[in-house]
Formats: structure tokens, sequence, C-alpha cells
């Protein structure tokens, strides 16, 4: 099983990381392309193409003309630590153990605009490059045009080295459309996340996000390789339930708290 997870648009440099083992990222060549490309743009033309303030804009300026092809401690952190919204909230690296964090290096993906796929212990320099962003690029109208093939033969290697192959698509929409699912040849699964509210039960896109990360979590502590495993999550009062489940869609509900 091979999870794919979302990025976050928050970042944290601030909080150093010790770590020896950190990896660096498969793409680093295609990233530079696009960087060259980035470093062109005004901060007002990034602004308008990113629907950002000016002053995001201007930070994310002066990024793509730091940035570098070479990663070093001092200008790069790795993903999983350095990206900070709510599907990492829920996963909380910081209180994982050093065998799970093995585990999830082999076993977790993290799409990205700029670096197209990450494990989680790739170095990674700051950035802002949405997956959905209409960006012109030497490959098309917009990144995924750039990424989709590149990001689909990634994942496909790794499935076809898996005894039981299946991709855990935990992440949001807009980047989980960068995969070719044609050219994905085992079970898709994603996940509904709802919540009761009033009586009912819904998609509330931050607890959803949260239960994300919660997901990516419970399958890292718990080593399970078999998709069909997931229906034993249970983290923070969410269960699976058969009933409102399809194929490649179970759902996990989560009980109004009183």
């Amino acid at each position: 099983m091979l999870i794919v997870l979302s990025p976050a648009k928050s970042l944290n440099y601030e909080t150093p990381v010790e770590l020896k083992t950190a990896t660096l990222p498969d793409f680093v060549s295609d990233s530079a392309k696009l960087i060259a490309d980035l470093k062109k743009l005004s901060p007002q033309a990034v602004s308008e193409l990113m629907g950002i303030s000016d002053q995001l804009a201007v930070l994310n300026v002066g990024r793509y003309r730091d940035w570098s092809k070479k990663f070093t401690a001092e200008n790069s952190k790795p993903a999983i630590y350095a990206f900070n919204g709510d599907v990492y909230d829920g996963f909380d690296v910081n209180s994982l153990k050093a065998k799970d964090l093995e585990f999830a290096q082999e076993h977790i993906r993290i799409l990205s605009g700029l670096y197209g796929v990450l494990r989680p212990l790739d170095l990674m320099q700051p950035y802002r490059l949405e997956m959905g962003t209409s960006f012109k690029n030497i490959r098309g109208k917009d990144l995924y045009a750039f990424w989709s093939d590149s990001v689909t033969k990634s994942l496909n290697t790794i499935l076809a080295a898996q005894k039981k192959p299946a991709l855990l698509n935990l992440a949001s929409e807009e980047y989980f459309k960068v995969v070719n699912l044609k050219g994905i040849a085992c079970p898709v699964i994603s996940p509904i996340f709802q919540d009761e509210k009033a009586g009912k039960y819904k998609i509330i896109s931050f607890y959803a996000k949260k239960a994300r990360g919660l997901m990516a979590r419970f399958v890292v502590e718990n080593r399970l390789k078999d998709v069909a495993d997931i229906t034993q999550f249970n983290l923070d009062g969410y269960r699976y339930c058969a009933a409102e489940s399809k194929d490649g869609k179970p759902v996990f509900r989560r009980s109004e708290r009183k």
C-alpha cells in the first residue's frame, strides 16, 4: 500500500530538526526548470497568478530567487517536518518513533506543485506553487501537464514492488488530479471522512483534512500493508461505516461530540 498526501500552504522553517537520514527529491532538475520560469515573474505577476497578497508575493519571489539545486541543512528541511497544516497536525510527525519514520519513508508520498512527488524525509526548500496553478511551462498549459507523467510513473514503480499494491488517496482533489488513474495498475482507495452536525453527517473540510493525516499516521504506526485493513481506523472518534461505503470509497464517520 502506498499513501499520497497533499502538501500544506503553511510552512515551518523555524523549528530545527536533527536528522542524519534526510534524502533528496527525485525530480530536482524538473523543479529547477519551473524555478527558472518563476524567477522571471514580478511580485505583481506572482500575486495575480496565484491569487495571493502582495506581501506573500514578495516573499515567494525571494524564495524563487534564493532556490538552489544544492540542498543543505541551511536552506532546506525534510518535507514532513516543513509542512504545517491540518493534515500534518493530524499526522503529528514529532511524536513518531524512528521506526515509524522508516515505514513512512517507504509508504508515503507527498504530491507537490514544485517538486512533483516527495518522500517524507526528502529535503525541501520553501516555496509556494499549488498544483492547480495555471502556470504555462515547457510541457503544457499548467502544472498537471508538467507533472502528470513523471508522478504517475514514480508511483507505479513503487507500487509494482509491493506484494499487495494499492494506492490510498489521502490527498485533496486538486492534487490527486495530477495522477493519471488510467496509468495506475492497482486498486485506488479514496476514503471519505464525515462529521455529524445537527444530526446529519457531512464532510467538514477542516476535520476531513486532519482525518487524512490521522489515517496516514494510523497506517504508519500499525505497519499496515493491506489496504483492506484501513477499515480498522479508529482515531479521534472516527469509525468505519460499511452501510455508507462504496467500492473504492470507504466512509468513516464521527458522531457529534457532547
